[in-house]
């Protein structure tokens, strides 16, 4: 009757096992870091600059206390933080600018664990510790990018039909096209309405001009910015993983913002500097017929010819470059360094989408010969990183700059434009940095709080319910075993929400076990044997342990779905914690318990505590 077979104790053992391994990186707690990434496109993290980061901090009198290397860095861990800062310093001045060096922290757990896939949770930046950045998109500009693309397509649009116009020009957001003839105006709305659905066309005619004016539709407006936001966390999240910080948390907030959170780094400023490098790229064709060197004079004096800007290059040298922008950053899908297959030059292979492409091919069939520019804008600042020549018109989307470039340049660029380029200008509007002694303090309460309501149930449990109340702390332990490792398995990001959830689950979890040994209790009320009374009571506690969790689930799943942030962290942990529960406290408690009473065939007597009977009742 109260017997599980040989697989049932199987599946508990292995559960439990299972449960511990890969919970056990948790308590091992963390160490002071430094971590080596590869910044340039070509330079790889491998046994060679481990080497290397061992000489240097060798040379520097630097004894770590492990250096190993992971798929896109190589990291090295101390003793204390001030060694840590010290071993940061040498390896960064004896680098350079090729690599980044980043402080951070690194679990104590044995290797042997992270071998097997077993590695802590991750642990969010109030646990943690880390940066906080809230950025805010310039939604305007977005709205103008839109509308200067807007006139590039139209005038590619009108070319393509060898519509005859004398003009295209950005107001604000419309676009003003100007024909001499009303004929060729009424072909032209004809052609761009059909070609550009975003926009909402009108006309208006004077004596001597006839005119298109093109405003972009509210939807296309939504659309636009909701475009530009995504694209921004897109671009983000690559940068920060190009340079290898672990664990990001890049995210919307808002119909504007995005909250960046970089769990671990303990460098502000190096985390400052990643997230400065959300700067906008864009193409435009140099002005080469006012770039002698008398038009430059005047244009740095202040004299810039219409319809060009001024700007200079990485060497401090002027250049004109002309207003229309022929590509951005977001139709580049890839970026690598290389050679010029004919000159041996240093180039930038890229690959461009299906507009990207068009546009491209059309601009460089009608600009050989003459110099491109790349500009890269940044707090509203913009400079010329490279202005190559085009050698001849390029088709297929396959492109290659070169041209007036270094080998490092080449190599600067790709890793910029593989990255991406945002949609829109962002700027730092709040700044915050949470220390890893305030992280500790928040995890040396979360685990007070949590153990001290432990403690206070099982007090209780043993108590009133005797051995079986000590069963049921068992199975809540173990509850509380599966719950971390899961965690740990799904590589989930714990924060003090997080922690809360796991305390609830703790005094929910027990709900269960109360059951079960009310329902026992009441079985033996009703005359049963213990061993009857025992299957009886975990049999019918069931379904109301079912329906309970089940309606909670609900709740939690609803929470996990509309909820956001530390919301969702204190779903995930609730709703992993009802599943774990119903298991060990049915299951593992089940087995407990047939081990110790199942094989006794004549029980008189269980410890489950005072079996309260009605008053008058006899016993």
């Amino acid at each position: 009757m109260n017997r599980y077979p040989l697989w049932k104790y199987v599946i508990i053992v292995a559960s439990l096992v299972i449960g511990l391994v890969y919970a056990l990186p948790n308590f091992f707690g963390e160490v002071p870091a430094v971590q080596v990434s590869p910044l340039k496109a070509t330079l790889k993290a491998d046994t060679a600059l481990t080497r290397r980061v061992e000489e240097i901090l060798r040379k520097a009198n630097i004894v770590p206390g492990d250096i190993f290397l992971d798929p896109t860095s190589v990291k090295a861990y101390f003793a204390d933080t001030d060694i840590q800062i010290k071993a940061k310093d040498a390896l960064q001045t004896a680098l350079g600018e090729d690599y980044v060096v980043a402080l951070n922290l690194l679990s104590r757990s044995p290797r042997w664990l992270a071998a097997i896939g077993a590695l802590p949770m991750y642990l969010g930046l109030d646990l943690r510790g880390g940066v906080h950045f809230l950025l805010q998109v310039d939604m305007k500009a977005a709205l103008a990018k839109k509308a200067e693309s807007s006139v590039s397509d139209i005038r590619g649009a009108l070319r393509d039909k060898r519509i005859q116009y004398s003009g295209v020009t950005r107001e604000g957001y419309a676009v003003i096209v100007r024909f001499r003839d009303k004929a060729a105006r009424d072909r032209a709305l004809e052609e761009i309405g059909r070609n550009m659905p975003d926009l909402e066309l009108r006309t208006r005619d004077d004596a001597n001009e006839f005119r298109i004016i093109g405003t972009l539709k509210l939807e296309a407006q939504m659309r636009t910015q909701e475009f530009a936001l995504q694209q921004n966390i897109t671009t983000l999240r690559n940068r920060v993983n190009e340079l290898g910080v672990a664990e990001p948390i890049i995210q919307q907030q808002g119909a504007d913002r995005v909250v960046v959170q970089l769990p671990g780094v303990q460098d502000t400023a190096k985390a400052k500097d990643i997230l400065g490098r959300t700067a906008t790229l864009e193409v435009r064709m140099v002005d080469e017929e006012r770039s002698d060197a008398a038009a430059l004079q005047a244009a740095v004096a202040g004299q810039v010819p219409f319809g060009d800007e001024l700007y200079v290059d990485r060497n401090g040298a002027p250049i004109l470059v002309k207003k229309q922008v022929v590509l951005t950053g977001d139709r580049i899908n890839d970026a690598q360094p290389g050679f010029d297959g004919q000159t041996g030059e240093p180039a930038v292979h890229i690959n461009l989408d299906g507009t990207g492409a068009r546009i491209f091919q059309q601009v460089t069939r009608e600009n050989v010969g003459k110099r491109m520019a790349i500009l890269l804008f940044e707090k509203g600042k913009g400079e010329v990183v490279t202005a190559p020549v085009i050698r001849t018109e390029i088709g297929g989307g396959r492109v290659q700059i070169s041209g007036r470039m270094t080998t490092q340049e080449a190599k600067d660029i790709a890793l910029l434009l593989r990255a991406g380029a945002l949609a829109a200008p962002m700027e730092i509007v709040e700044e915050r940095t949470v220390g890893p002694s305030l992280g500790a303090e928040n995890i040396r309460i979360g685990f007070h709080s949590t153990w001290i309501g432990f403690s206070g149930i099982a007090v209780f449990m043993i108590s009133y319910y005797m051995l079986f109340g000590v069963v049921s702390i068992i199975a809540l332990a173990a509850n509380v075993l599966f719950l971390v490792a899961l965690l740990s398995m799904l590589q989930a990001t714990l924060t003090l929400p997080g922690m809360a959830g796991i305390a609830l689950t703790i005094g929910m979890a027990i709900d269960a076990n109360v059951l079960i040994n009310e329902r026992v209790r009441e079985e033996l009320r009703n005359g049963n044997t213990p061993q009857a009374a025992i299957a009886a009571g975990y049999e019918r506690a069931w379904g109301t342990i079912l329906d309970s969790n089940v309606t909670t689930l609900i709740a939690g799943v609803a929470l996990f779905a509309f909820g956001s942030g530390p919301v969702k962290g204190f779903a995930v942990v609730l709703n992993l914690g009802l599943l774990t529960s119903m298991f060990s406290a049915v299951m593992v408690s089940r087995g407990m318990i047939n081990l110790i009473y199942g094989s006794r065939r004549k029980l008189e007597k269980i410890s489950i505590g005072q079996v309260w009977r009605p008053a008058g009742e006899s016993k």
